[in-house]
């Protein structure tokens, strides 16, 4: 590695594997341009970059962005559930659990 490369890392997980790879680039490198580098959509070929989010530690990025030195690209699959559906869900579940009141002793 020269002294104007440096690496990032481009992260993807499923619900059966987690993968993260380093990926050498210069000052300039863009999140689409790791992603691709990375060889990552080879391996999982349901990453579609038109459709899936994606993220540098956590918060949101565009795929132009560019990136610095260490930074790490997030690849987010879609959302199975709603998360203020679940978060109402489980409300919900506790107060049935609270109204049958859990003693037996009655």
């Amino acid at each position: 590695m020269s002294d104007a490369d440096f690496e990032v890392e481009v992260a993807y997980a499923t619900e059966a594997e987690q993968l993260i790879l380093t990926v050498e680039g210069a000052p300039g490198m863009t999140v689409e341009e790791a992603i691709r580098r990375s060889g990552i959509v080879g391996r999982f070929p349901e990453i579609d970059l038109t459709s899936l989010k994606v993220g540098v530690f956590g918060k949101a990025a565009r795929l132009d962005a560019d990136l610095n030195p260490g930074d790490r690209v997030e690849i987010y699959r879609p959302l199975v559930a709603d998360p203020k559906e679940a978060r109402k869900k489980r409300a919900s579940e506790g107060k049935a659990m609270k109204k049958g009141g859990g003693r037996s002793d009655q």
